[in-house]
């Protein structure tokens, strides 16, 4: 037994819905800050199964999401920064059975973020990161429902660094997280807590930028009616790569996502545009 298919699309939509603007790392100083919409779109009839094997979705599936992802950061005083993001979602699932569709408000998500500069250490690109993810989305598991949301809370806390190269117009940063999931108890579901880690590298070219970042999430197994489910855990390890360019007081972008290996989740291609700016500075 698994995460069903419909639940799935709501799973890789969180696992990927988080803002990384150049720097982001460093933490943002009082009143300063920055917000970020992106817009993702994933239309696919492949899964990675339970034993890790990439194939079709069964009967017949066709899975598709839009959703528009909308984050924030305020600096709120020296050394700690807070984040937001809520996520809006169009999703679809199809298959030989029925077609089932469902739109709203996703599961938001908070963040707090603490730098060295809150204890009078110079200013570096390390911070610790703490959040929580709230069942904020609708969970509906009637057969012709796609749920918005995991119908659950859960408890984040990892650690970035990140370093620019200048003069090089070059940066990388990256972070390593952990993250507590509480159960279910509508479902009787109890979701494995999960390690998770991200690697980018980006830089300019004249006014345009890119970036290229691999990703990764191993989970421990579900237990689904009390009982621990082995062949449940979900697992990703995908890569991103965008282009972005000056557009009015900000920068716009696109770029696609590839998933390279999985378990329990949709596989192929998903495209991104991306508009992101900053306020508050001089």
């Amino acid at each position: 037994m698994r995460p069903s298919g419909c639940l799935a699309i709501s799973v890789l939509l969180w696992s990927v819905g988080v803002a990384d603007p150049a720097g982001a790392q460093w933490v943002e100083a009082p009143g300063r800050g920055w917000a970020d919409l992106t817009l993702y779109y994933h239309d696919t009839r492949i899964q990675y199964g339970r034993e890790r094997e990439r194939g079709p979705i069964p009967n017949g599936g066709h899975a598709v999401a839009t959703s528009l992802f909308v984050t924030g950061a305020v600096g709120l005083f020296r050394g700690v920064d807070a984040w937001v993001q809520v996520p809006v979602h169009y999703l679809r699932y199809d298959d030989f059975a029925a077609e089932r569709s469902s739109s709203g408000f996703g599961d938001p998500r908070v963040f707090l973020r603490v730098g060295p500069a809150l204890l009078g250490f110079p200013a570096v690109p390390v911070a610790v990161r703490g959040g929580v993810k709230w069942p904020g989305g609708a969970f509906d598991v009637d057969a012709e429902i796609i749920p918005l949301g995991e119908g659950q809370m859960d408890l984040e806390l990892l650690v970035e660094v990140g370093r620019s190269l200048y003069p090089q117009p070059l940066w990388m940063g990256g972070w390593v997280g952990y993250r507590w999931r509480a159960p279910n108890e509508r479902t009787a579901r109890a979701p494995g807590n999960e390690r998770f880690w991200y690697a980018v590298v980006g830089g300019t070219v004249g006014r345009a930028g890119w970036k290229t970042a691999v990703e990764g999430i191993v989970g421990d197994p579900w237990r689904i009616q009390g009982l621990r489910i082995p062949s449940s855990p979900r697992e990703i390890i995908q890569g991103f790569a965008s282009l972005d360019w000056g557009v009015g007081p900000g920068r716009a972008g696109l770029g696609a996502r590839i998933p390279f290996a999985g378990r329990n989740l949709p596989s192929g291609m998903a495209v991104t545009a991306q508009y992101f700016f900053r306020w508050g500075e001089d």
